[in-house]
């Protein structure tokens, strides 16, 4: 098994941390972004659209974070299952995976980017701030009264971890003012999976 992966790619974590989860061993490809390799034919072979992660399974070829997790909990349901069997349930985990992808890493991306940048778009920076804000309220109201975002650690809390601990970089603060958000985090990196991801983001 062979993960293309860019170090700094939040979606390439995501993928770590299930592949950590399901005690599965792989090589890694890092494909230098910066450097445009994932532009060049070879890996365009694997994914057409040039983006990062991709996952090699002897055969198989899958890219797009989500759908790769979605494979792994297929073939190699233990350990863990990441996904409940409820299919109500199920749906509604898939729809806050989505939503994680979209209204919290990728703003969570444009933040740093922002930041980075020696022209620096207060407008759009002030955007992807609200974004991300509001996703942090959201996850406060979802995790009242639960440690995880379903009955049991998922791919939902997963898609969340990668760009949750990366927040305090950003400037955002993740404190006693979302007591829940706060404790699920704490619960998050006490996972072997999602701790040993800090030290990519410290």
């Amino acid at each position: 098994m062979t993960l293309y992966d860019y170090p700094g790619c939040p979606f390439g974590k995501k993928v770590r941390i299930v592949l950590a989860e399901k005690e599965l061993s792989f090589d890694t490809k890092i494909v230098d972004l910066a450097k445009g390799q994932q532009r060049g034919d070879e890996f365009r072979r694997l994914n057409p659209f040039g983006k990062v992660p991709v996952l090699v399974d002897e055969s198989c070829i899958i890219y797009e974070s989500t759908i790769i997790n979605e494979y792994l909990n297929d073939e190699y349901p233990h350990p863990p299952e990441l996904l409940p069997e409820d299919s109500a349930e199920k749906a509604r985990i898939r729809l806050l995976v989505d939503y994680a992808d979209r209204a919290f890493t990728l703003p969570a991306m444009a933040i740093e980017r922002e930041l980075g940048s020696p022209e620096r778009d207060e407008a759009r920076l002030a955007a992807a701030r609200e974004s991300v804000t509001k996703c942090v309220a959201m996850l406060e109201r979802e995790l009242t009264g639960k440690e995880y975002l379903s009955a049991d650690f998922c791919l939902a809390d997963i898609a969340f971890a990668p760009a949750l601990l990366h927040l305090g970089r950003l400037g955002i603060t993740i404190d006693a003012s979302v007591p829940n958000v706060h404790a699920w985090r704490a619960r998050l990196t006490a996972r072997p999976s999602i701790g040993s991801l800090l030290k990519l983001v410290a």
